[in-house]
């Protein structure tokens, strides 16, 4: 369990991170990351480093395509995270 902890703390630190580049990235007009990797961030743990960045730097979140994947992403998560929680119990 101390693991995964670890391993939920680190890709969140991430994705909150890849966040923050692609903010700078996008104001400065130079080359972005690609949707699909803050995509992919969020559905392996890093949903709330993501959400997070979202509304600190206020990326992305007038893309409501890009907030519903976000929000199915956050759904997949806490079930995981109920599901995990519930077999070491």
């Amino acid at each position: 369990m101390l693991y995964l902890k670890l391993y939920l703390l680190i890709i969140n630190l991430i994705s909150f991170i890849v966040f923050f580049v692609d903010k700078k990235k996008s104001i400065k007009n130079k080359w972005r990351i690609k949707e699909n990797t803050l995509h992919l961030l969020s559905l392996i743990g890093g949903v709330y480093g993501s959400i997070a960045a979202m509304l600190l730097f206020r990326h992305k979140t007038k893309k409501s395509k890009f907030c519903i994947i976000t929000a199915i992403a956050l759904i997949i998560n806490i079930f995981i995270a109920y599901e995990i929680i519930r077999y070491f119990k």
